[in-house]
């Protein structure tokens, strides 16, 4: 063997130690510190930012009460329903405007206004249907159903429903 392949060789095999060390090391990074983040997390959610969905909500309730709350939200979500599928419609709607030619702001703005209101109104609806739910409840029942009142965290402005336009405002 010539002092070439065998000075290339040895590069080779350097190189592929120092991979499998970085590897092993980011490997071993990420472990210690995502165990941390998952520690962080857990402690969280045992706390005040744990928010359990409507549906454990009303599983969390006392059966005799459990069947009527079920039917007043799943009839609060299809009441708010027309009101949440107009706010869609019309985002749709601006969407499309914005993107057409030519551009029309006062149009996109109209159809957004619209889309705001009609989400507002479907949430107040749903809002004040679940206040009228929570009048029906013994203290204790209504000082932990009152978390169904709390917007959801994914970044949407939800009320009762955590989301998806009174869908789940109406545990099935």
């Amino acid at each position: 063997m010539n002092m070439r392949t065998l000075a290339i060789g040895l590069g080779v095999a350097l190189a592929a130690s120092v991979a499998v060390n970085l590897f092993a090391a980011t490997a071993a990074y990420t472990a210690l510190t995502g165990q941390d983040r998952i520690e962080r997390r857990m402690d969280g959610k045992a706390g005040d930012e744990y928010r359990a969905s409507p549906r454990e909500l009303v599983a969390a309730l006392d059966p005799e009460v459990r069947g009527r709350v079920r039917q007043s939200l799943r009839e609060a979500g299809m009441a708010a329903r027309p009101d949440f599928q107009q706010a869609r419609e019309a985002r749709r709607q601006a969407i499309a405007a914005a993107a057409a030619e030519p551009y029309d702001r006062a149009l996109v703005e109209r159809l957004l206004d619209q889309s705001r209101a009609a989400e507002i109104r479907g949430r107040r609806r749903l809002e004040a249907d679940t206040l009228t739910i929570l009048g029906t409840l013994e203290p204790a029942e209504r000082a932990a159903f009152a978390q169904i009142l709390r917007r959801s965290k994914g970044g949407g402005d939800s009320g009762p429903g955590e989301g998806r336009e009174g869908a789940k405002a109406a545990p099935r």
